[in-house]
């Protein structure tokens, strides 16, 4: 691993110490939320450059004293010298892993929407399993989940389930589940006892607070019809619910609460982060061929996972992980051992782009 430059460690704290002097002067209320936020995202990198700037120094003294006249001072330097360079690496490292560039949409909140795929039933209460997956662990996260609309499988589970994720950096956490997830079992329906695959399709779409995105009133199409809102009973008796066509994308989004007006922004809302998603994977797409060494576009087309229960296996094919812990992953208690190694696998190859363009 390369060596993190001085200059670049001066940087950050330089641009933090500024950050925080200026808070302490301006009156400006949207200036002071600005600068509120880089203080937070600054301070955890500014306070590791610090620390490896003073181990550094320390390091320079010790070296010097090793090489002085006095050799009891001298000996004791080299003692502190070593357990220095010990230390050093880790601490690079831990400061490396802060400098990566961060994806300005990783504190975003997220639109989950679950599709059965291929394999009938099955591949809806495979659905029906992955959402309950992550809506455990958005429970364990503290997550918010509010579901939007769904259609449940005729023998259970989901043939469609959308809802939204709302908490601290949801999409940095969800963000590589997109695709599609494969599933190995016998079906409750199979008396024969074989092995069946099924599959499913997550999306993850990043839904950050005040997205910029224009929709001309030209460009959409606007429907009503009569609902029965998320997957209950009840049937409105006016014709409440919102459709609403984008005609140059053919992207199509529903509300279907009660009240039209609020079921006119909510779609509208939808439509914003499905066009912004489109902008984001074409902007993704032209990454991925600069850099073809990254995990995965999270294109949900692209096969990320296998489910195996007869092994209790869960193999992730991007990062070839492989876990036998099924049980503990489909309940979303466990979910974390394989997020935390498509994080981990993310930052090191970030960290050797970063050593190759040092």
């Amino acid at each position: 691993m390369a060596n993190i430059p001085m200059s670049r460690l001066e940087q950050v704290i330089d641009r933090f110490d500024e950050v925080e002097a200026r808070m302490g002067s301006t009156t400006d209320s949207d200036e002071i939320v600005a600068l509120s936020v880089e203080h937070s995202e600054l301070k955890p990198v500014a306070d590791k450059a610090r620390a490896l700037v003073d181990l550094k120094a320390q390091l320079k003294d010790a070296e010097t004293m090793m090489n002085g006249p006095d050799k009891e001072m001298a000996e004791l330097a080299s003692e502190e010298y070593y357990e220095i360079k010990e230390q050093l690496p880790a601490l690079e490292k831990a400061v490396q892993l802060l400098l990566i560039p961060k994806d300005v949409d990783d504190k975003a909140n997220v639109v989950l929407e679950v599709r059965a795929g291929t394999g009938g039933d099955e591949a809806a209460l495979f659905a029906g399993n992955l959402f309950r997956m992550y809506s455990r662990y958005a429970q364990l996260q503290g997550w918010k989940v509010d579901i939007v609309s769904m259609s449940e499988g005729d023998v259970g589970g989901y043939k469609e389930v959308i809802a939204n994720l709302e908490g601290d950096g949801v999409f940095g956490r969800l963000k590589w589940e997109s695709g599609v997830h494969r599933v190995q079992r016998v079906p409750e329906t199979e008396s024969g006892g074989r092995v069946h695959t099924s599959a499913a399709t997550v999306a993850v779409l990043p839904a950050p607070e005040n997205i910029e995105i224009e929709v001309r009133q030209e460009d959409i199409r606007i429907d009503t019809m009569r609902s029965s809102g998320a997957g209950g009973q009840h049937v409105n008796t006016t014709d409440s619910a919102v459709r609403i066509t984008h005609l140059p994308t053919g992207i199509v989004t529903t509300s279907s609460e009660k009240s039209q007006h609020v079921n006119r922004d909510k779609a509208m809302e939808q439509l914003k982060i499905r066009l912004y998603e489109r902008e984001r994977a074409e902007k993704d797409a032209a990454r991925a061929e600069a850099r073809s060494e990254q995990i995965g576009s999270g294109d949900r087309s692209q096969k990320v996972r296998t489910y195996n229960y007869p092994e209790n296996r869960v193999s992730d094919h991007r990062i070839n992980l492989t876990l036998y812990s099924l049980d503990k992953i489909i309940t979303g208690d466990k979910l974390e051992d394989v997020i935390t190694a498509l994080i981990a696998e993310d930052q090191a190859r970030k960290l050797s782009a970063m050593d190759e363009d040092a």
